[in-house]
C-alpha cells in the first residue's frame, strides 16, 4: 500500500495544472509528507503557488527554481527524495514546431538529465508523464516525448544494483488544464461569441485532472519497472465541445494547426503485442525487463491484448455527450458555466 507519509516528493514541473492537482491530493491524503517540492523555472507561477498552498500553513512545502536542462541543479535538488513525479516539459505542439531546438533541449534533454539524476541519487521511483501525442508521432512534440518514453523505460535496464523503478503514464486531453480547449472555448464565446473549429471530425481523449493524478499514484504504487500505463478513457468530439459551451456561437472552420491530427492515438496494432489489459488500465510492457512475466501476469490478473489491438480517439467504445460534457465543466473546469 503506497504511504507518503514520511516520505520525501519532488514534481518537476510542478507549477502547472496536474502538479497543483498532485499538491492537493498529497497534502489531503498524506499530512505527514516530509518535504513535498516544487521544482519548475517559472518564478511567477511558484510565487503564485506558494499563495495557494503556503509554507506557513504546509511546512513540508518546498520551492526550488530550476531547469530540467541543469542536471546539476537537479542532482542536488534530488537529495534524499523518495519519489520524482516528472511533469516538466514544453507541451504546445504549434510552439515546438516553430522553436524545435528549444523542445529538443527541454524535453529529451531535461528527460535525460532527470534520469542520470536519480540514478546518481537515493531516489527509489520515478513517474514520467506521456502524451498521446507520443503515439506514433507526426509533430516534433510528440516524437520528443516519445523519445522521453524510451529514456525512462529504458533507465530500468541501466540501473545495476540500484532498486530504483521507472515508469510512465500516458494520457490524453486534461479537462480543463491550462492552454486545453474547454477554457479557450469558454473564453472565446465571452470575448468574441465565436468558437473556431480546426476540423469538424476531430476528436480527442479526455480524462479529468483527478484522473491523471489516480494514473500517477498507481503508477507509484505498483510499477515493477518499465511499464507504460494507459487509462481507459471516453473520447469526445470537437463539435460537441462547442455545442455545449456555446450552441449559439458562430463556428468558422480555421483548419488544422502544423503538427495536429484529426484523431489521437495512445495505443498502435503494433504496441499490442506488449500489452496488457489491468482492468482500469492498460498497459504496455517493456521489450526486455529485469523480472518475470509470468509472476507480473499473475500478480495483476493481466489479460493480454488481441494482436492487431488499437486504442484510437476516433474509434472509441466510449464517447462524453454535450450534457456529459456540460456536467463535466461545471465539476471540474467552472462551476459557474452557463449555456
Amino acid at each position: 500500500m503506497l504511504d507518503l507519509n514520511k516520505k520525501s516528493i519532488l514534481i518537476t514541473g510542478g507549477t502547472g495544472s496536474l502538479g497543483k492537482a498532485l499538491t492537493r491530493h498529497i497534502l489531503a491524503k498524506y499530512p505527514e509528507t516530509r518535504r513535498l517540492i516544487i521544482y519548475s523555472r517559472d518564478e511567477q507561477k511558484q510565487f503564485q503557488m506558494a499563495q495557494e498552498f503556503p509554507i506557513e500553513k504546509h511546512p513540508q512545502m518546498r520551492y526550488f527554481i530550476g531547469d530540467v536542462r541543469d542536471k546539476e541543479r537537479l542532482t542536488r535538488a534530488f537529495q534524499d527524495v523518495d519519489y520524482v513525479i516528472h511533469a516538466a516539459a514544453m507541451k504546445h505542439v504549434h510552439i515546438a514546431e516553430y522553436n524545435p531546438g528549444e523542445c529538443i533541449k527541454t524535453n529529451i534533454g531535461g528527460a535525460e538529465n532527470v534520469v542520470e539524476a536519480c540514478l546518481q541519487t537515493n531516489v527509489q521511483r520515478v513517474v514520467a508523464l506521456s502524451t498521446d501525442k507520443a503515439c506514433a508521432p507526426i509533430n516534433l512534440y510528440g516524437a520528443t516525448k516519445l523519445t522521453s518514453d524510451k529514456l525512462f523505460i529504458a533507465a530500468n535496464n541501466i540501473k545495476g544494483n540500484n532498486p530504483i523503478r521507472f515508469s510512465v503514464v500516458r494520457y490524453g486531453n486534461v479537462m480543463g488544464s491550462n492552454g486545453s480547449v474547454i477554457p479557450f472555448f469558454i473564453n472565446k464565446k465571452k470575448e468574441e461569441n465565436k468558437l473556431p473549429i480546426t476540423d469538424p471530425n476531430m476528436t480527442r481523449f479526455n480524462i479529468s485532472l483527478q484522473g491523471g493524478v489516480d494514473m500517477v499514484m498507481h503508477a507509484l504504487e505498483h510499477a515493477w519497472g518499465g511499464e507504460l500505463f494507459v487509462p481507459k478513457i471516453p473520447s469526445y468530439k470537437i463539435m460537441d465541445v462547442a455545442n455545449a459551451i456555446g450552441p449559439d456561437c458562430e463556428k468558422p472552420l480555421v483548419g488544422i494547426r502544423p503538427g495536429e491530427k484529426v484523431h489521437e492515438e495512445m495505443i498502435t496494432p503494433s504496441d499490442s503485442f506488449y500489452t496488457y489489459d489491468l482492468g482500469k488500465y492498460y498497459v504496455i510492457l517493456p521489450a526486455t525487463h529485469s523480472w518475470k512475466l509470468s509472476e507480473f501476469l499473475e500478480t495483476f490478473d493481466a489479460k493480454k491484448a488481441p494482436l492487431g489491438f488499437s486504442y484510437n480517439s476516433g474509434d472509441n467504445e466510449h464517447w462524453e455527450t454535450i450534457e456529459s460534457l456540460r456536467n463535466l465543466i461545471k465539476e471540474h473546469v467552472d462551476s459557474n458555466f452557463t449555456v
